[in-house]
């Protein structure tokens, strides 16, 4: 099967590997649809990172070492199911959680399986990816979008559930500290909370889909580029888009709130957006970071101290996390979220169209690959 493999840094290459074998824990999936996500760029600009080398020894999960089949951001339908597993069926659409966890350690015996200390991902970690024609996953990891057979799924937008994940993980974060979090809601109330989201990219603009199926109101985005404002502008989902370097964000948020916005969601990582964020916030406002930083950050210490803000950071996301973003997915509450796709490709074209795309100065979301053709000439139904 064809499949995208890396190397090193700058050296990804499609090529043919064994299709992974049936076995008795494995359900083999066969891959319709798998997105780039931005940890899978860092690898190909500056890695190996959380790629397993030589020099870091393998992944302590999957005693994998590169090179490995890229992609954890995968849909597609199960081609193969071991006989003793009743409840997944052939034919059946399906999206994968891609980690790896120890289940033993402190955070996961905590269920925060998203912090384990063995943490790892299929397509970063070993044990196959998305990026490829077929994939043999454990039963547990698979999560049914179509019960019976063809019917209709928009596997290239379900490709999208895994960075919603990461978006729904950060709210509940929020809400678990927020006097919106109610005992008597099955929803915490965030109509009443105004929110800043800092930058447009992939996981800025789950984020704001998230907030929206979950009941915001008032949802203000800060982004540099035109064209992801434009895009987002599109999709009608937030209140305003800032252009953040022609506007001055902290006033015009103050001067449409009152005192500001109740929380910030950090999706950018740069200093520019940590100061504009922190000054937009209200009093004891909550600041929840997404991103990984793209450099060295300083702590703006005196809005900190003086409205008394609370600094969370947010990883990833748990199973549960998954699973309601799958029944979020499957009952209609992110309309719309296929704007996300901003360029769709054939897995022989992930490198020049793909990777080397992104490197540049580009205004994309999400790019999407499959390893069928006749995917793309569809559209995205499968």
């Amino acid at each position: 099967m064809r499949a995208a493999q890396f190397y090193a840094a700058g050296d990804v290459r499609v090529e043919d590997v064994p299709v992974p074998q049936a076995s008795d824990d494995r359900v083999l999936i066969e891959v319709e649809w798998c997105g780039i996500c931005g940890s899978d760029l860092n690898e190909y600009m500056f890695g190996p990172f959380a790629i397993p080398s030589p020099q870091s020894g393998p992944h302590p999960l999957t005693n994998a070492l590169l090179p490995v089949t890229m992609g954890h951001e995968f849909t597609g339908r199960i081609k193969y199911v071991p006989e003793s597993i009743s409840h997944l069926k052939t034919g059946q659409a399906v999206v994968i959680d891609p980690r790896y966890y120890c289940s033993s350690c402190t955070p996961c015996l905590q269920t925060a399986t998203n912090s384990c200390e063995k943490i790892g991902f299929m397509g970063l970690s070993g044990g196959g990816g998305g990026l490829s024609e077929f994939v043999g996953v454990r039963p547990e990891a698979v999560h049914v979008l179509s019960e019976n057979g063809p019917a209709y799924v928009d596997l290239a937008a379900a490709a999208l559930i895994e960075p919603l994940a990461v978006a729904w993980h950060a709210l509940n974060l929020f809400l678990s500290i927020s006097p919106c979090q109610t005992a008597h809601q099955n929803e915490a109330d965030l109509s009443t909370v105004p929110i800043l989201v800092i930058g447009a990219g992939p996981v800025g603009t789950a984020m704001s889909y998230v907030l929206r199926a979950r009941g915001a109101k008032t949802i203000y985005v800060s982004e540099v580029s035109q064209a992801r404002r434009e895009t987002l502008r599109g999709m009608e989902i937030v209140t305003k888009v800032f252009d953040s370097d022609q506007f001055e964000v902290p006033k015009k948020v103050r001067m449409l709130t009152g005192d500001g916005v109740g929380v910030v969601f950090d999706c950018a990582g740069a200093q520019a957006g940590f100061d504009v964020g922190c000054q937009s916030l209200r009093f004891r406002g909550v600041y929840v970071n997404l991103a990984v930083p793209k450099g060295p950050m300083t702590l703006p210490l005196a809005p900190f101290m003086w409205k008394e803000i609370m600094y969370k950071c947010s990883l990833a996301y748990n199973q549960d996390d998954f699973k309601d973003v799958v029944k979020a997915f499957a009952a209609g509450r992110f309309q719309g979220v296929e704007k996300m796709i901003t360029s769709r490709l054939s897995l022989e074209d992930i490198v020049e169209k793909g990777f080397k795309e992104l490197i540049k100065p580009n205004d994309h979301i999400k790019i999407l690959a499959t390893p069928k053709r006749d995917s793309i000439n569809r559209g995205v139904t499968v």
